[in-house]
């Protein structure tokens, strides 16, 4: 008795099961780079924003923020609420978690674009352990920090 049968090759055993589930898992891993593309593009445009940068330096500038939490101040995580920006006028209502070494906190920021210029109605950070509110609109030349 002669075997004149040419041996079959794996992917010709197994291309029943092989070509959908390479398909699905290819198209899974596609959709999850996209994903995580457009996470990371969206993110970068967010803390590339005026509010974002300028909450964020005047926080690492105050005395009193750096006296409570130390340095240096990063910020810790992802910046929560909404930022529009559409035809010269914007808006932003935006809260960034920040730590230091003593501690962690949150700026927030509240704030509207017209002609070119960002004006912020509200910029505190309030201190985690304490829930205490610090005002970073104060200005250096008066003695008093605005009412928020």
């Amino acid at each position: 008795m002669e075997n004149n049968e040419k041996k079959k090759s794996w992917f010709s055993k197994n291309w029943p099961w092989v070509v959908p589930v390479g398909g699905c898992l290819t198209l899974l891993v596609i959709f999850a780079f996209f994903i995580g593309a457009t996470i990371f593009g969206v993110s970068k445009v967010l803390t590339n924003s005026s509010p974002y940068q300028e909450g964020l330096a005047k926080a690492q500038e105050d005395e009193y923020i750096i006296q409570v939490l130390g340095e240096p101040i990063e910020t810790n995580g992802i910046m929560n609420g909404s930022l529009t920006y559409e035809n010269g006028v914007g808006n932003a209502d935006i809260s960034i978690p920040i730590i230091g070494p003593n501690g962690t906190a949150s700026i927030y920021v509240i704030g509207t674009k017209q002609n070119e210029e960002w004006i912020y109605s509200k910029m505190y950070v309030i201190i985690s352990e304490t829930n205490e509110q610090v005002d970073l609109l104060w200005d250096e030349d008066t003695t008093e920090k605005q009412e928020l």
